[in-house]
């Protein structure tokens, strides 16, 4: 820890020396492709283009991270899936040009969503991350005819089951006090709506889909990252009961995306090595499109269809987003520069940043790191 931190401060005089100033932006946002991005630019409230730093690591699609004039709020764009995320996110963090301690991050991106939750063209919350990938599959023409699905946790031997191993990434818990506070920020915006979007959620008329039928709205329910792109009600099911396990019973699965928990990850263990505060990561999704079609629909017209819902969904996160950002901004010095203090656990299924998680087998290390339960 003494060596990193060392490590830092030299590399950060190094800089000074060399003409460079290290920035200590207020907010990051983090962005995981091209059209996410741009939504932010040319925009009336703040301009992210005033700097653009090349910073080694990031993906060689997008190797600039984008910050105001004064360097309060800056930008990158990960990559899509979750190779990309983490691998962007860890470069960022082991830059010297930047000091991200007391940074509040805004992960900003579209999603698709449950009609059960929400509607394409809302703007989603999480509290919980749940990573989808670590499962075992069957195809569904070979698995056991008793199993729900193809799917289900590695360790176990049924769907349903807790697994008897865990590997670390497979949840993650935020600042549930801080989630509120941007939620409130967020619903002050105006959210746009579009007459293909009204058609679309005209087709979900079961009335499990209530949900889908209303206009875009800010909603709070929780996240699943996969780097499948799936789509069909049974999958949608699957990964539904794979969230519900993963939390024990806490988490509500509405939205599905590529990168999250990859991103959690790398910021999870910046916290450790103090590059950056937990406590301080906003987990923010618009809804594209659907996860599952309307009943009677089919999985491949679902997946295959015009996605009606991507631009209000761009549009949307940028809208609800600068009301977060402007928030923090303006609240700095009275609310945000002390932080929001978290009400509820958070960090990783290993209770890596101390505590006890309040989902899973129990924290495996304590604060100090000594084993005390499997």
């Amino acid at each position: 820890m003494l060596w990193q931190w060392s490590q830092s401060v030299l590399s950060s005089l190094l800089l000074t020396c060399a003409g460079y100033g290290v920035i200590k932006p207020r907010v990051f946002l983090v962005n995981m492709f091209h059209s996410e991005a741009v939504e932010w630019y040319n925009i009336p409230e703040f301009d992210l283009l005033a700097q653009n730093i090349t910073v080694p690591g990031l993906s060689p699609l997008f190797p600039d991270v984008h910050c105001t004039q004064d360097g309060s709020i800056c930008q990158l764009i990960t990559g899509q899936g979750e190779i990309n995320a983490a691998s962007t996110m860890s470069s960022l963090l082991n830059s010297p040009r930047f000091d991200l301690r007391s940074t509040y991050f805004l992960l900003a991106g579209i999603a698709g969503v449950s009609p059960r939750h929400a509607t394409v063209g809302s703007v989603t919350f999480a509290r919980f991350a749940v990573q989808g990938g670590l499962q075992h599959e069957f195809d569904a023409r070979e698995k056991p005819a008793h199993f729900p699905s193809g799917y289900f946790a590695q360790g176990t031997t049924a769907p349903g089951q807790y697994p008897v191993w865990i590997d670390g990434t497979e949840v993650f818990e935020v600042n549930d006090a801080l989630r509120q506070v941007a939620v409130g920020l967020a619903r002050t915006a105006k959210l746009t709506d579009t007459d293909d979007c009204k058609r679309l959620r005209a087709t979900y008329t079961s009335p499990i889909f209530a949900a889908a039928t209303a206009p875009p709205s800010i909603v709070m329910c929780d996240t699943l990252t996969s780097d499948t792109y799936w789509s069909g009600a049974l999958l949608a099911e699957a990964f539904e009961n794979t969230t519900s396990v993963f939390t024990n019973g806490q988490g509500v699965y509405c939205s599905t995306q590529q990168e999250d928990n990859a991103i959690l990850n790398a910021l999870l263990r910046g916290a450790i090595s103090r590059l950056v505060d937990f406590s301080r990561i906003i987990v923010m999704r618009s809804a594209s499109d659907f996860d599952r079609p309307p009943e009677g629909g089919s999985a491949a017209d679902n997946l295959f269809a015009p996605v009606v819902g991507f631009p209000p969904a761009l549009l949307n996160l940028r809208i609800a987003g600068v009301k977060v950002v402007q928030g923090i901004i303006d609240g700095w010095a009275a609310t945000f520069e002390r932080g929001i203090e978290p009400s509820n656990y958070i960090g990783d299924i290993l209770g890596s940043l101390g505590g006890e998680p309040d989902f899973g087998p129990g924290s495996v290390f304590s604060g100090k790191g000594a084993r005390i339960s499997a």
